[in-house]
């Protein structure tokens, strides 16, 4: 157990690297899950493609924690000695805004993952590999394109319903593995005209719902068909907990960085793991 806690570790690190930045953490998680499976349990096969899903609930929580003065609508203030609970209306707004962006992914989701189950054709190295590339010059393009433009959405308050539609609709994207759900939505916005700052607090917004609805599918699904171990409990609250202590740094990171620069390195980064995917992968079937 103690080499599979080490793996569990190394994966929770890898997920709260790359969920944030738009890199894709699925993608990067199954490919790492390729060298590094975990064997825990009578089911391991299907326990790890659970875990990859269910540890993003750390992230989630740091996230939360991170923003909560921003995502919390419920006020407290002591006025005469009195406790009074106010509510923010523009982060009730906000919240949905996010309910009307999280409609397309959770329709495609259900279909895609939970009725066709497309996950077994769709997470295979080399598409995860087209999926980083491809996505890796988008955000090359895009962003040389916007040097051109300003930015018509400056601000998260700014962000409207018809955007959150939209940005909705490019978040299906991340269905394919390797896409990012952070980089579909953020390239999203980019296109459509918001800032970089709007984009990545947003993207936050959203992911809360979204990663949260996943994960608990998930636990749920694979509860009533296998059940959970002591083994896999531990070692899922252990993932969630690397994830959530590295997410901190990371997004703290992210936040800082878009101040200044924009996110061609991240496209860059995403071609050049990509061609090293395809090539590996590649000399394997040819040697095998």
């Amino acid at each position: 157990m103690f080499i599979e806690a080490l793996k569990v570790i190394f994966l929770g690190i890898v997920e709260g690297v790359t969920e944030w930045l738009p890199v894709s953490s699925t993608g990067h998680m199954l490919l790492v899950d390729e060298f590094l499976r975990i064997k825990i349990g009578p089911n391991s096969a299907e326990f790890s493609r659970v875990f990859i899903d269910v540890i993003q609930l750390g992230a989630i929580l740091a996230v939360v924690l991170f923003f909560f003065d921003k995502m919390c609508p419920l006020k407290f203030e002591k006025d005469d000695g009195k406790l009074e609970i106010e509510l923010e209306k523009d982060i009730v707004s906000m919240w949905m805004k996010v309910v009307v962006a999280c409609v397309p992914g959770v329709i495609a989701t259900v279909i895609c993952k939970f009725i066709f189950d497309l996950d077994k054709y769709l997470e295979i190295p080399f598409v995860i590999a087209a999926a980083l590339i491809v996505y890796g010059i988008g955000f090359i393009v895009i962003e040389n394109y916007n040097k051109k433009r300003r930015p018509k959405v400056e601000k998260l308050s700014e962000i409207t319903y018809k955007h959150a539609l939209m940005i909705g609709l490019f978040q299906v994207l991340s269905i394919i593995p390797g896409t990012s759900r952070s980089g579909s939505t953020i390239i999203g916005s980019l296109i459509i005209g918001i800032s970089r700052k709007a984009a990545a607090e947003f993207t936050f917004f959203l992911a809360v719902p979204v990663m949260f609805g996943l994960s608990a599918l998930q636990v749920l699904k694979y509860y009533l068909e296998f059940g959970f171990c002591a083994d896999e409990v531990i070692m899922l609250v252990l993932g969630m907990l690397v994830a959530f202590a590295v997410s901190l740094f990371v997004i703290k990171f992210l936040m800082e960085y878009i101040r200044k620069h924009d996110f061609k390195v991240f496209g860059w980064y995403r071609i050049v793991l990509g061609i090293i995917v395809i090539i590996y992968f590649a000399a394997r079937m040819i040697l095998a």
